[in-house]
């Protein structure tokens, strides 16, 4: 599919980002009213902490024939002993992903699963494959504010300044999701905002740097102060 040249990949994340692929599991459909996916995600989140054990272990059982897709829906709930269980018989489904190109480590940054990050790298996965769109690990851990998990990606050498098919950084999706309720946005930011090889003047596709993003997407612009001076530096002639 070709876009036009004004294309804002960025504004499609603010009106569709509940339609943004997150596995096989996912549904193309929905409200296109942001605070009424917000409400229902939460409402999801919820029913999935109402949840029991026998739940889980009866899709585990669901599953059992079909390794890809148990060990990517484990990767995203959190499921520690069949993602050990998986891995011990067949150490290459660390690699798979589903149609979209989402992979284990994938589902698990997205979802802020620090432990099943760890475990997954641990057992071999790369630390930056990319899906069809061009995302890596921590462009889903930095779009959904998963800061622990961010964090981790980096310190096992995520690429920082990595850039999907429309030219987002993490950076970029940090500051598009400036303006969620949640207290770990800001905290995803000063993260990203903070490390020394950080390359805040990269443009998307559409021409607009992160710390334009964050300024017109919520109330923490004010962060990129911290790198004001590596954007503003004249050289000397």
């Amino acid at each position: 599919m070709e876009f036009p040249e004004d294309f804002n990949q960025l504004e499609l994340l603010n009106t569709h980002g509940h339609l943004i692929p997150r596995g096989t599991s996912s549904l193309w459909t929905g409200s296109n009213d942001v605070e009424e996916e917000e409400e229902e995600e939460e409402d999801e989140e919820e029913d999935e902490g109402e949840r029991s054990e026998e739940w889980y272990l009866g899709k585990e059982e669901a599953l059992k024939d079909k390794p890809v897709e148990l060990i990517l829906w484990a990767a995203e709930n959190n499921r520690l002993s069949p993602i050990h269980r998986l891995l011990s018989a067949d150490p290459l489904l660390v690699h798979c992903c589903d149609a979209d190109g989402y992979t284990p480590l994938h589902r698990a940054a997205y979802s802020g699963h620090v432990e099943v990050v760890s475990a997954l790298l641990a057992a071999g996965s790369r630390v930056d494959p990319r899906t069809i769109d061009g995302w890596t690990p921590l462009h889903s851990a930095c779009r959904w504010s998963r800061v622990t998990v961010g964090s981790l990606l980096l310190q096992r050498g995520a690429e920082l300044n990595a850039q999907t098919n429309g030219g987002l950084t993490p950076l970029h999706l940090a500051a598009s999701h400036a303006s969620s309720s949640k207290t770990d946005s800001a905290q995803t930011l000063e993260l990203l905002l903070s490390h020394r090889h950080l390359k805040p003047g990269l443009l998307s596709s559409t021409g607009e740097t992160a710390s334009e993003v964050a300024r017109r997407s919520g109330p923490h612009h004010f962060l990129f102060e911290i790198v004001e001076d590596c954007v503003n530096v004249v050289p000397d002639a």
